[in-house]
């Protein structure tokens, strides 16, 4: 099986012709990953630490705690305060984190049936969003209440979403082929009927 690394290395032959690449420094390719997790709602130590441990073993490298700019009495938050661990992957590790996200832990997702292109924006990036992050191997099985979600926006130096497409389906990203949007049936009133005028004797 390939690596990401080995077919970013044949995106400019396996997309020249669809997006007219004449010289190989035109090619895609990926810039760096971005790995983050909010953490606002929670105020216990040992629930912070968990969190930055389990990211540390998905990702191989250590999380920085980002803390609120200000404080905001409405949800419970005090300027300082932890709210975010992100994670910003490069080179050998940036690939292992990408290979192991779609070749073992995207498949492990419960009824997974592809992940969704609403993620794709204009400047080239992806954001793709994770429930669950025992999907990972790494972190083993786990107990529900200890379960948190995370982000990973992978940032390429592509400049539009159909582009951005083709590179990370020829990296062997999962799109669905088939985007489904819900579709709300407007309700209608029933009116109730009207009693019969009772004439005056």
């Amino acid at each position: 099986m390939e690596t990401i690394k080995q077919k970013t290395a044949k995106a400019f032959d396996a997309l020249k012709g669809e997006f007219g690449y004449t010289n190989p420094m035109q090619a895609p390719k990926i810039l760096k990953v971005v790995v983050s997790s909010g953490v606002g709602g929670k105020k216990d130590k040992k629930q912070l630490e968990l969190i930055a441990d389990r990211l540390s073993k998905i990702t191989g490298q250590k999380p920085a705690r980002k803390g609120a700019k200000v404080s905001l009495a409405a949800f419970k938050v005090r300027q300082g305060d932890t709210v975010g661990m992100q994670i910003t992957l490069r080179g050998a590790r940036m690939y292992d984190f990408l290979d192991r996200l779609v070749n073992i832990a995207l498949p492990r997702t419960k009824d997974f049936r592809g992940i969704s292109s609403n993620g794709l924006d204009e400047m080239g990036n992806y954001t793709l969003g994770i429930k669950e992050h025992t999907i990972f191997a790494e972190t083993g099985d786990e107990e529900l209440r200890d379960v948190f979600g995370l982000a990973a926006t992978i940032v390429t130096n592509v400049k539009n979403k159909a582009e951005t497409k083709a590179f990370l389906t020829h990296l062997g990203f999962p799109f669905k082929k088939v985007e489904t949007k819900e579709v709300r049936v407007p309700r209608t009133r029933v009116r109730k009927p009207k009693a019969p005028a009772v004439a005056a004797a």
